[in-house]
């Protein structure tokens, strides 16, 4: 099969011939019908996540379908459409799997990290942590929903129960999660990269209340605030903005370093807390509630082969919504 693999980080993606990946107990084989590219595939290039596998498939918003069943898969049957979201794998006996935090895991195995990803026209996955795709969403528009509105939704769950929410960085994850917002009765407020009129009008039109730069203070106190760039200099800025008692949660799984703050934007019974991860919980709820809503990804479809293009892009924040890997016909 055709996959874009990472030999070494810092390094552009390689579009190799691999052979064709057979699953074993407990797995399934899918035929990729789209891949989302994620600001984590971008640290896992980049080296920012350190002991990836060498060479690695990277992606982890997969939806395929079923093409072939590894031995005891039940679950699943083939033709089926499914997805296969970051978390690919956990140990089943530390604490943290044990009281049901499995997204702590102490031995975990990530999609596109550890774990072979969606860069490529065939994935395997253990069948217990993929999840079926639910009617109605095309494949390319699917496909974010199972990191970024994964992402997005469980820290929309740290958040709750404000009901002003502000939302820094306005990429993929943000613009599903502020859909989920707003048909919670939320007010959204959304901070983008300062002067970027398109995205803030894109964040109105999806129902924020307000939209400006991440230099700008909103109307008023939010209380809480989710910070999905990886810039840890939103970090005190998103404190100021939050009131008394205003929570402030980190999305992403690798940012840079928060700089030295005063403590009063802390004080005032202010909490920050990081998003690690996802559970199986949290893409059975999801996926269950974006349809009934109903979320509304906005993607740009990109072949396969252009997966260095597309990892550049995003870097650059050169889109709207996400962008997704299909199928190179070319290939």
């Amino acid at each position: 099969m055709k996959a874009m693999l990472l030999d070494r980080p810092g390094q552009p993606l390689r579009l190799a011939d691999v052979p064709r990946p057979e699953p074993a107990t407990g797995q399934v084989r899918i035929r990729v019908a789209a891949c989302g590219v994620c600001r984590t595939d971008l640290h896992v290039a980049g080296g920012d996540l350190k002991h990836p596998k060498r060479p690695i498939i990277p992606g982890h918003e997969i939806v395929g379908r079923v093409e072939r069943l590894g031995p005891g898969v039940t679950r699943f049957k083939q033709g089926e459409r499914v997805g296969i979201p970051w978390l690919g794998h956990t140990c089943g006996v530390c604490p943290y799997c044990r009281r049901g935090d499995e997204n702590l895991c102490d031995d975990p195995g990530f999609t596109g990290y550890q774990i072979d990803g969606g860069y490529a026209e065939y994935a395997v996955a253990d069948a217990a942590y993929c999840f079926p795709i639910p009617g109605g969403l095309g494949d390319v528009e699917a496909a974010p929903l199972l990191c970024a509105g994964l992402i997005g939704y469980r820290a929309l769950r740290m958040a709750e129960p404000a009901q002003t929410l502000g939302i820094y960085g306005f990429g993929a994850a943000a613009h599903i999660v502020a859909q989920v917002a707003v048909h919670k009765g939320i007010a959204t407020y959304a901070f983008t990269r300062p002067g970027d009129i398109a995205a803030q009008d894109f964040a109105r039109a999806l129902g924020c209340v307000w939209a400006g730069g991440s230099d700008e203070r909103p109307p008023g106190p939010l209380e809480a605030a989710i910070i999905f760039a990886p810039v840890g200099a939103l970090v005190p800025l998103a404190l100021a903005a939050v009131g008394k008692g205003g929570r402030v949660i980190l999305g992403g799984i690798h940012m840079s370093d928060v700089p030295a703050m005063p403590y009063d934007l802390l004080w005032g019974e202010r909490v920050v807390r990081s998003v690690a991860n996802l559970t199986r919980q949290d893409a059975i709820d999801f996926l269950d509630l974006a349809p009934r809503i109903p979320v509304v990804t906005h993607t740009t479809a990109m072949p396969l082969s252009k997966a260095n293009e597309a990892l550049d892009r995003l870097r650059r924040g050169d889109l709207t919504g996400a962008l997704v890997l299909v199928p190179d016909p070319a290939l």
